[in-house]
Protein backbone atom coordinates (compact mmCIF):
# COMPACT_ATOMS: atom_id res chain seq x y z
CA UNK A 1 0.00 0.00 0.00
CA UNK A 2 2.76 2.27 0.71
CA UNK A 3 4.36 1.77 -2.49
CA UNK A 4 1.18 2.06 -4.26
CA UNK A 5 0.50 5.71 -2.51
CA UNK A 6 3.49 6.81 -3.57
CA UNK A 7 3.20 5.61 -7.13
CA UNK A 8 0.12 7.12 -7.63
CA UNK A 9 1.15 10.41 -6.03
CA UNK A 10 4.14 10.60 -8.26
CA UNK A 11 1.74 10.31 -10.84
CA UNK A 12 -0.90 12.58 -10.34
CA UNK A 13 -3.53 9.45 -9.94
CA UNK A 14 -6.36 9.96 -7.48
CA UNK A 15 -6.53 7.41 -4.77
CA UNK A 16 -9.98 5.87 -3.10
CA UNK A 17 -10.26 3.09 -0.99
CA UNK A 18 -11.96 -0.62 -2.19
CA UNK A 19 -13.45 -2.65 1.07
CA UNK A 20 -15.04 -5.65 0.12
CA UNK A 21 -15.62 -8.43 2.38
CA UNK A 22 -13.88 -10.70 3.79
CA UNK A 23 -13.76 -13.64 1.84
CA UNK A 24 -10.00 -14.45 1.09
CA UNK A 25 -10.68 -17.37 -1.62
CA UNK A 26 -13.62 -15.99 -3.19
CA UNK A 27 -11.38 -12.64 -3.66
CA UNK A 28 -14.51 -10.61 -2.14
CA UNK A 29 -17.08 -11.86 -4.67
CA UNK A 30 -19.09 -14.71 -2.40
CA UNK A 31 -21.85 -13.33 -0.42
CA UNK A 32 -21.49 -13.47 3.39
CA UNK A 33 -24.37 -12.48 5.69
CA UNK A 34 -23.00 -10.05 8.01
CA UNK A 35 -24.70 -7.84 10.47
CA UNK A 36 -24.87 -4.14 10.31
CA UNK A 37 -22.50 -3.56 12.87
CA UNK A 38 -20.24 -6.27 11.06
CA UNK A 39 -20.32 -4.69 7.95
CA UNK A 40 -19.48 -0.58 9.63
CA UNK A 41 -16.59 -2.41 11.42
CA UNK A 42 -15.01 -3.74 8.50
CA UNK A 43 -15.22 -1.15 5.94
CA UNK A 44 -13.83 1.16 8.61
CA UNK A 45 -10.88 -1.10 9.01
CA UNK A 46 -10.07 -1.00 5.35
CA UNK A 47 -10.40 2.29 4.39
CA UNK A 48 -8.66 3.27 8.04
CA UNK A 49 -5.93 1.25 6.54
CA UNK A 50 -5.59 3.50 3.18
CA UNK A 51 -6.06 6.68 5.47
CA UNK A 52 -3.05 5.91 7.32
CA UNK A 53 -0.81 5.59 4.33
CA UNK A 54 -2.27 8.69 2.90
CA UNK A 55 -1.55 10.44 6.07
CA UNK A 56 1.74 9.94 6.01
CA UNK A 57 2.17 11.25 2.62
CA UNK A 58 0.27 14.01 3.10
CA UNK A 59 -2.54 13.04 -0.01
CA UNK A 60 -6.16 13.04 0.31
CA UNK A 61 -8.52 10.25 -0.10
CA UNK A 62 -10.61 10.71 -3.23
CA UNK A 63 -13.34 8.10 -3.32
CA UNK A 64 -14.35 5.23 -1.83
CA UNK A 65 -16.32 2.85 -4.00
CA UNK A 66 -17.19 -1.10 -2.39
CA UNK A 67 -15.36 -4.19 -3.82
CA UNK A 68 -17.10 -7.09 -5.58
CA UNK A 69 -20.57 -8.78 -3.98
CA UNK A 70 -20.52 -6.11 -1.59
CA UNK A 71 -21.37 -3.72 -4.53
CA UNK A 72 -24.11 -6.24 -5.42
CA UNK A 73 -25.72 -5.79 -1.83
CA UNK A 74 -25.33 -2.33 -1.50
CA UNK A 75 -27.58 -1.56 -4.61
CA UNK A 76 -30.22 -4.33 -3.87
CA UNK A 77 -30.47 -3.37 -0.16
CA UNK A 78 -30.53 0.22 1.14
CA UNK A 79 -29.30 -1.21 4.97
CA UNK A 80 -26.10 -2.26 3.39
CA UNK A 81 -25.42 0.74 1.32
CA UNK A 82 -22.79 3.74 2.15
CA UNK A 83 -21.37 4.13 -0.83
CA UNK A 84 -19.77 7.14 -2.91
CA UNK A 85 -19.24 5.27 -6.16
CA UNK A 86 -22.14 3.24 -7.89
CA UNK A 87 -24.82 1.90 -10.16
CA UNK A 88 -26.80 4.75 -10.82
CA UNK A 89 -30.49 4.32 -10.28
CA UNK A 90 -30.06 1.84 -7.52
CA UNK A 91 -29.94 2.18 -3.85
CA UNK A 92 -26.25 3.24 -3.87
CA UNK A 93 -27.95 6.40 -5.67
CA UNK A 94 -30.53 7.06 -3.76
CA UNK A 95 -28.78 6.40 -0.33
CA UNK A 96 -25.90 8.77 -1.22
CA UNK A 97 -28.65 11.13 -2.22
CA UNK A 98 -29.99 10.57 1.46
CA UNK A 99 -26.80 11.09 3.10
CA UNK A 100 -25.94 14.16 0.90
CA UNK A 101 -22.77 12.37 -0.50
CA UNK A 102 -21.52 12.92 -3.89
CA UNK A 103 -22.30 10.77 -5.79
CA UNK A 104 -20.44 9.24 -9.03
CA UNK A 105 -22.31 6.88 -11.67
CA UNK A 106 -20.43 3.91 -12.94
CA UNK A 107 -19.90 1.92 -16.00
CA UNK A 108 -18.02 -1.24 -16.49
CA UNK A 109 -15.42 -1.48 -19.65
CA UNK A 110 -15.42 -5.84 -18.81
CA UNK A 111 -18.49 -6.98 -16.61
CA UNK A 112 -21.34 -7.87 -18.33
CA UNK A 113 -25.32 -6.63 -17.22
CA UNK A 114 -28.26 -8.42 -16.74
CA UNK A 115 -31.73 -7.32 -18.15
CA UNK A 116 -32.63 -5.57 -14.95
CA UNK A 117 -29.32 -3.24 -15.35
CA UNK A 118 -27.04 -4.96 -12.66
CA UNK A 119 -24.09 -6.52 -13.20
CA UNK A 120 -23.26 -10.13 -13.26
CA UNK A 121 -20.23 -10.26 -10.89
CA UNK A 122 -17.81 -13.66 -11.61
CA UNK A 123 -16.04 -15.06 -8.38
CA UNK A 124 -13.10 -15.52 -11.03
CA UNK A 125 -12.84 -13.65 -14.50
CA UNK A 126 -12.19 -16.42 -17.18
CA UNK A 127 -11.19 -16.58 -20.68
CA UNK A 128 -13.53 -16.33 -23.99
CA UNK A 129 -13.94 -20.22 -25.26
CA UNK A 130 -13.14 -20.16 -29.42
CA UNK A 131 -17.29 -20.56 -30.00
CA UNK A 132 -20.41 -19.77 -28.62
CA UNK A 133 -21.72 -22.87 -26.74
CA UNK A 134 -25.02 -21.47 -25.61
CA UNK A 135 -26.50 -18.82 -24.01
CA UNK A 136 -26.03 -19.50 -19.83
CA UNK A 137 -22.26 -19.49 -21.19
CA UNK A 138 -22.11 -16.36 -22.31
CA UNK A 139 -22.98 -15.34 -18.32
CA UNK A 140 -19.40 -16.72 -17.80
CA UNK A 141 -17.19 -15.86 -20.62
CA UNK A 142 -14.77 -12.78 -20.68
CA UNK A 143 -14.47 -10.43 -23.39
CA UNK A 144 -12.96 -10.53 -26.86
CA UNK A 145 -11.56 -6.71 -27.44
CA UNK A 146 -13.87 -6.39 -30.35
CA UNK A 147 -16.76 -6.97 -27.56
CA UNK A 148 -14.97 -4.79 -25.29
CA UNK A 149 -14.97 -1.81 -27.61
CA UNK A 150 -18.83 -1.94 -28.60
CA UNK A 151 -19.58 -2.42 -25.04
CA UNK A 152 -17.97 0.51 -23.73
CA UNK A 153 -19.03 2.57 -26.72
CA UNK A 154 -22.92 1.80 -26.27
CA UNK A 155 -22.39 2.85 -22.65
CA UNK A 156 -20.71 6.32 -23.39
CA UNK A 157 -22.17 7.52 -26.91
CA UNK A 158 -25.90 6.28 -25.76
CA UNK A 159 -25.90 5.44 -21.75
CA UNK A 160 -26.83 1.75 -22.61
CA UNK A 161 -26.15 -1.84 -22.75
CA UNK A 162 -26.81 -5.07 -24.60
CA UNK A 163 -27.86 -7.61 -21.55
CA UNK A 164 -26.18 -10.88 -21.45
CA UNK A 165 -30.02 -12.55 -23.01
CA UNK A 166 -29.73 -9.49 -25.34
CA UNK A 167 -32.05 -6.95 -24.62
CA UNK A 168 -31.36 -3.31 -24.55
CA UNK A 169 -31.06 -2.01 -21.10
CA UNK A 170 -30.82 2.03 -20.51
CA UNK A 171 -28.37 3.11 -17.61
CA UNK A 172 -30.32 6.36 -16.17
CA UNK A 173 -26.54 8.15 -15.44
CA UNK A 174 -28.51 11.75 -15.03
CA UNK A 175 -26.41 14.62 -15.03
CA UNK A 176 -23.88 12.87 -12.68
CA UNK A 177 -20.16 12.96 -13.00
CA UNK A 178 -19.29 9.15 -14.29
CA UNK A 179 -16.04 6.70 -13.68
CA UNK A 180 -15.61 3.85 -16.13
CA UNK A 181 -14.18 0.51 -14.56
CA UNK A 182 -11.82 -2.05 -15.49
CA UNK A 183 -10.92 -4.69 -13.41
CA UNK A 184 -6.87 -6.13 -13.30
CA UNK A 185 -7.71 -9.31 -12.70
CA UNK A 186 -9.73 -9.80 -16.21
CA UNK A 187 -8.12 -11.71 -19.14
CA UNK A 188 -6.59 -9.08 -21.71
CA UNK A 189 -6.62 -6.35 -18.69
CA UNK A 190 -4.38 -4.19 -20.34
CA UNK A 191 -5.34 -4.00 -24.33
CA UNK A 192 -8.68 -3.10 -21.92
CA UNK A 193 -7.46 -0.11 -20.47
CA UNK A 194 -5.85 1.15 -23.03
CA UNK A 195 -8.83 1.13 -25.43
CA UNK A 196 -11.05 1.88 -22.21
CA UNK A 197 -8.80 5.06 -22.22
CA UNK A 198 -8.40 5.35 -25.58
CA UNK A 199 -11.80 6.07 -25.68
CA UNK A 200 -12.46 7.95 -22.69
CA UNK A 201 -10.18 10.52 -23.88
CA UNK A 202 -11.88 10.59 -27.69
CA UNK A 203 -15.19 11.28 -25.97
CA UNK A 204 -13.95 13.71 -23.82
CA UNK A 205 -12.53 16.05 -26.43
CA UNK A 206 -15.71 15.42 -29.04
CA UNK A 207 -17.64 16.88 -26.41
CA UNK A 208 -14.88 19.66 -25.07
CA UNK A 209 -15.03 18.25 -21.84
CA UNK A 210 -10.78 18.31 -21.54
Amino acid sequence: MAETVKTCEQHGIAIGAHPGLPDIQGFGRREMKLSAEELTALTRYQIGALKAFLDAEDVPLHHVKPHGVLYGMMYRDPEVCTPVFGLAGTHHEAVAKELGLPFVAELYGDVKYTSSGTLVIDRKKKYTAPSRPSSYLLLLLAWTPEETKAHIASQLNHSSVTAVTGETVELPIGDHEVSLCCHSDSPGAVEIVQAARQMVDDFNKSRNYV
